[in-house]
């Protein structure tokens, strides 16, 4: 399984407030892009599942909307997980 509790403690650690914050749009937005790159590696693999393809187009619709608050509420944030998670070139 590659979303393990201990992943997602982690990445709520580093990104949220706390390890136990998971309603944090930073701590969201991480969780979603690090599912983003696990589907996008089996979609390398699997190029006919459609359903997974699927999924991930869902998933990025999501992660955009999400950076889309968090741009028009604190523009600085915004900023500062872009640059951590490394989302734009």
């Amino acid at each position: 399984m590659y979303l393990t509790p201990k992943v997602k403690e982690e990445l709520f650690k580093k990104h949220g407030k706390s390890t136990k914050d998971t309603g944090s749009t930073e701590g969201q937005i991480a969780l979603f892009t690090h599912r983003i790159t696990h589907l996008t590696e089996h979609l390398k693999k699997n190029h006919k599942d459609y359903n997974t393809e699927r999924s991930l187009v869902m998933l990025v619709g999501k992660r955009r909307s999400l950076l889309d608050y968090l741009m028009k509420k604190d523009i600085m944030r915004y900023r500062a997980i872009v640059k951590e998670l490394s989302l734009r070139k």
